[in-house]
């Protein structure tokens, strides 16, 4: 019988590479989406249209995670070898306009889940997505897996509880549950809202004329940023270690926004500095700082290394976003290839 794997966030970046790199080791997937989700517009639309998979081994259901008894009545219908817990609000800037729907998505769907998880008639190996906001300021750089948790935005404090419940119930209750504390990273797919993608955009579109110049924040703050897909591998591989255990999924280096910046615009043939103008309305309350990681610890264990350098990461965005706006096609609803169980 095919590994069942069931994926929270399967519609966004990291839960679309996720998919279908389950699906080529042979994994049967399912997804729990929430009710607002529409498939045909999502990163794995060209997944679920693939006759091929057709509940055959790829499967959605509807579970939101504020509702416990749905979710409950999904996993014990899924009855999931593995689950990755990849979903929640994840935008930091908003997080400081919506807190208490960041803490509730993100913070106490992770407890439900893993109160979940008890009650399952088999054991489930669970992985949660962390992130290196919980960091805050660290006083020590690079941060591991030891480093004291600290955050100091409303998102952060959010996977800050979600990650330490997670250690609660791995030492209280037994249960297999990893946290992957996963630095930056992004992908072509990245959500629309983050920096990186808003930097490569608008790169794409002043180059083909549809926009003038772009509106940023602080151009100096620095981050940690890897590809999607190196971190998603990460993901899979935390599960197939032989104990539940923490581990720092990060590249070691760091690079400002100004970087991206500098590398998108150069993409395009463009001098940033008659396009970009910084607008004091888009620079963040509280701004982490000297966030950089040490993944010696999946290296060592898991055999984990990213293998896709900024600068390529950067370009590549750059240029799928100009390929995207050059020739964009028209959006046509359809109905869905099977129905959502």
């Amino acid at each position: 019988m095919a590994p069942r794997a069931a994926i929270t966030g399967i519609t966004g970046q990291d839960g679309s590479y996720l998919t279908e790199l389950l699906l080529e080791k042979g994994y049967d997937v399912h997804g729990l989406l929430r009710r607002t989700c529409d498939l045909s517009r999502s990163w794995i639309s060209h997944l679920y249209r693939d006759p091929k998979l057709q509940e055959r081994r790829l499967f959605v259901h509807y579970a939101d995670l504020d509702d416990a008894t749905t979710l409950r009545r999904t996993l014990l219908r899924i009855r999931p070898t593995e689950l990755y817990h990849l979903a929640g609000q994840s935008h930091v800037g908003l997080s400081f306009e919506i807190p208490e729907a960041t803490c509730q998505l993100t913070a106490m769907g992770t407890l439900r889940l893993l109160e979940i998880l008890r009650d399952l008639p088999e054991p489930t190996r669970f992985f949660h997505a962390s992130s290196s906001e919980i960091f805050g300021r660290p006083e020590v750089m690079p941060q591991n897996e030891m480093t004291p948790i600290a955050p100091v935005n409303p998102y952060g404090c959010a996977k800050a509880f979600a990650t330490q419940i997670v250690r609660v119930y791995r030492e209280s209750y037994r249960v297999y549950a990893s946290n992957g504390i996963l630095f930056n990273h992004e992908s072509p797919r990245r959500g629309a809202g983050f920096v990186t993608r808003k930097i490569c955009r608008a790169a794409a579109a002043i180059r083909l004329g549809l926009e003038r110049e772009l509106r940023l924040g602080d151009l100096s703050a620095q981050r940690d940023w890897g590809d999607a897909r190196d971190y998603v591998r990460g993901m899979w591989h935390s599960l197939q270690h032989s104990a539940a255990e923490d581990f720092v999924f990060a590249t070691g280096q760091t690079h400002s926004v100004q970087d991206v910046v500098e590398i998108a615009f150069a993409a395009m043939d463009l001098d940033w500095k008659a396009c970009v103008k910084r607008d004091e309305r888009l620079v963040r309350p509280a701004e982490p700082n000297r966030l950089i990681g040490d993944s010696a610890k999946a290296r060592d264990l898991l055999g984990w290394k990213p293998q896709t350098d900024f600068r390529s990461l950067i370009v590549a965005m750059t240029e799928s976003e100009h390929r995207s706006l050059a020739a964009p096609q028209p959006f046509q609803p359809q109905p869905l290839p099977w129905r959502i169980v």
